[in-house]
Parts: structure tokens; sequence; C-alpha cells
């Protein structure tokens, strides 16, 4: 269709919707999402029934909603899929990452005093690469190897693919490290102090991944008890060393290994490194992807022709080794043609130790009691009882995002740039 017409169709979609009589709710409903991208369209009913008499005390159904839907925003963590709620993660995950290192949310500020190191692992060289970018459309761009047909392609993709593997053969070498330098078998040192961190995947230019890491030195049941004398930042700095050379990880007749670039520094509360500085760096990684590569952010259909796509020629060819290798018997367990648009990476891209400090799950369940306390507060739901109520809830899926008229409104209504969508 071409563009003209495809505006006017949009226009004349958008005048209806701004006419409609329930469009003061369509609207109220836009602005609650606040600019999601790809809302999700539910269609379903909750009812909160006495659980003494079995008596109905409220009902909400969409069916007296716009178009018989509410929406919700979608929720990914991915900046270039939503800026909206990709922001919402980004939020979630610094005050998640901050508490670790300050306090707060059911850390302790004694926290503070704990050895704390900010670690970045780095990959090995796959080979020479533009290390500065052209001033020109013509010229090479960062990042993109100076010899294409001398760069090391497949160790590149199987680096990503083992990363994850390489990440926990590390974790598990730093605590024999710390047990050895502690004069302790890995058992005593359960029982003297345990290992926190959080961590997140960070992929540069050329297409490889590597770490930044939050590592933590805490007593035997975590960030409320205090490690030992011994155990200082010095020593930790040691061991980081030791178990970043010393593990590898081999997979068709490669042997991956973490990059000779580490990078250890302190985190202090007033130093050159502070806790809100090291919050915001990984907040930040938290929602990106591949996207500085040149890649999709959408997985790689099958059959799909590789030389129409829109991304770079280094991620094409990337890409296609992924495809390449996937098909490999010996690979199989690697799942790289799955993950051939994330260059072969299949990690979570953030992650934490289990007692690092909260979780997003508990900041999530934080700010919906303060949305149902904020409903019943300005009467748009009935204070009840929590423990004598019965809720019954029935959803199903009825789509996602905006029709080409809707994305028109929304965009005006919540201040973001228009993007079409598909029901």
């Amino acid at each position: 269709m071409p563009t003209s017409t495809a505006n006017a169709h949009a226009i004349r979609a958008a005048i209806t919707r701004l006419n409609h009589p329930d469009y003061t709710r369509w609207a109220t409903q836009t602005r609650k999402i606040g600019g999601c991208r790809q809302p999700i369209h539910l269609r379903g009913k909750v009812e909160r029934h006495d659980r003494a008499t079995g008596a109905l005390l409220h009902r909400y159904t969409t069916r007296t909603e716009p178009d018989g839907l509410l929406r919700v925003p979608c929720k990914t963590r991915r900046a270039s899929r939503c800026p909206s709620c990709a922001e919402t993660y980004r939020a979630d995950t610094y005050h998640l990452i901050r508490a670790g290192l300050a306090g707060g949310k059911g850390v302790p500020e004694t926290v503070t005093t704990h050895p704390t190191l900010f670690v970045t692992l780095t990959a090995p060289s796959f080979g020479p690469v533009h290390t500065r970018a052209g001033n020109r459309p013509c010229h090479p761009r960062l990042g993109e190897p100076l010899c294409p047909d001398c760069y090391d392609y497949t160790a590149s993709v199987l680096f990503n693919a083992l990363a994850p593997l390489l990440w926990k053969r590390f974790t598990d070498a730093l605590r024999w490290q710390l047990a050895k330098l502690g004069g302790l078998t890995l058992t005593e040192l359960r029982r003297h102090l345990v290992l926190s961190f959080a961590k997140v995947a960070e992929y540069q230019r050329r297409g490889v991944v590597h770490f930044h890491a939050i590592i933590r030195l805490d007593g035997p049941t975590g960030p409320t008890t205090t490690p030992p004398a011994w155990a200082t930042a010095d020593l930790l700095t040691n061991a980081v060393r030791h178990a970043a050379t010393a593990v590898t990880a081999t997979a068709h007749g490669h042997t991956l290994r973490w990059g000779a670039q580490l990078d250890i520094r302190p985190i202090t509360m007033n130093g050159e490194l502070t806790e809100q500085a090291v919050a915001r760096y990984v907040a930040k990684y938290a929602t990106k992807a591949a996207e500085c590569v040149g890649t999709l952010d959408r997985r790689i259909k099958p059959l799909e022709d590789l030389t129409v796509l829109p991304i770079r020629p280094h991620a094409r060819r990337l890409i296609a080794e992924c495809l390449r290798l996937g098909a490999l018997d010996d690979l199989t367990d690697l799942r790289l043609t799955a993950w051939a648009h994330m260059l072969g990476f299949r990690g979570h891209v953030s992650t934490r130790s289990r007692r690092y400090s909260t979780t997003l799950g508990h900041i999530r369940a934080d700010r919906a009691t303060h949305a149902r306390n904020n409903e019943i507060t300005t009467g748009r739901l009935p204070l009840f009882e929590e423990d004598t109520v019965l809720v019954v809830a029935e959803w199903q899926y009825a789509g996602r995002g905006y029709s080409s008229g809707d994305a028109l409104i929304a965009a005006s209504l919540t201040g973001k740039p228009r993007v079409g969508a598909r029901l």
C-alpha cells in the first residue's frame, strides 16, 4: 500500500476513534499503559466472592471496555521493541542493583562495608577490527573486521554460546580459590561466607558479549551478616584474577576462555566508582541486546533469505555462521539456529545470585500493591479483607498492538513516537 494511502487510512481510522462514544475510556486506558508500543489485549473478568457465603462482592469485566478489551503493557525489557516498558525495567533494575550496594529494600545499610568489586570479563580476539568509526557512509564501521575473510567467525559464535558456561565455571573457580586463600575446604567456606553477584551482558560492536559483574562477599547468611575479617577486597581481587584465567570451555575443537583484558575496580560510596554509577551502568545494558552490531531483534525464520535482511554485512556473516554450526550434530545442544539473531548468545542478559538483594518480582509486587491501594483510596475498588475474599479470574489473549489510527492518537496522548502494529 502506498504511503499516502496508508496515511489517509490511518487518519480516517483515527477520526472514527475520536468520534466514538467510548473514546474517553479508551484514552484513559491508553494513558495508563504509558506509551507502550505493543500493548497486550485481554478479554475476561475478575470476580471477588465472600469466602464464607459465596456472595459476589465485586466484578470487573472487559465487556464494558472499548472494543471489549483490556489493554496492558507488554513489559518487555528490550528498548528496541518498546522504550516505555524497557524504561520501567531499567528503573527496576537500577533500584535492585543499588539496594545490593547501598542497602534498602530489605538489605541493611551495613552491606556498604562488605568487600565489593566491579569486574569486567571480556572476550578474546578473533581477528583485528576497526577501532575508529569512519566519518563517511562508505567507511568501515566500528567493530567490523579489518579482513572479514581472516576473521574467526566460528570461534566468535562459539564464545557467545559458551559464555554462560564460562561464567558458571568462573564463579565455581572463584569459590574454590576463596576457600584456598582462607585455608578452608569448600564446605567449610559456606559456613564463613557466601559469594553474591549481579551481572549484565553487553555486546561489543564486533558481535561478542562481555560481562560486567558486581561481586560481593557476605557473611554465611547473606548481606545481613558480615564476612570474616580475612575476606578483604584485596583477597577477592586476587581470587578473581586467578579464576578468570583458570577456566575454559570446549566445543567443536575450539577451546574458549576469557580475554586478556580484565578490569577489576572496587566500589565505594564516595570513591571514584560509586554505587549509583555502577547501578546506572548495569541497568542501562539490561535493556539492550545485539542491536549495536546491526542485527535483528527477532528470531530468524526458517529458510529466510539473509541477503535481503536489513542488517550489516558483519552481522550477516555471524548469523550465517550460527545457522551453519547449528546444523552440526555435535553442536545441537547450543541451539545456535534458534539464537542466530543473538549471534549465538542464549543466556540471560541480566542475572543475580539468590542473596544479592531483592528481586524484580518483589519490586513488581510492591508496585501492584501500590496501584491496588490507590484504586481503593480513589473509590474504584472496594476495600476488602484479603483473607476473606476469593478472587476468581478468567483471561484470554486477544492480540496486541495498535491499529494505524489508534497509533496516531496514542502518540499524541502519550508523547511517544507513532508506531504501527498488528492485531
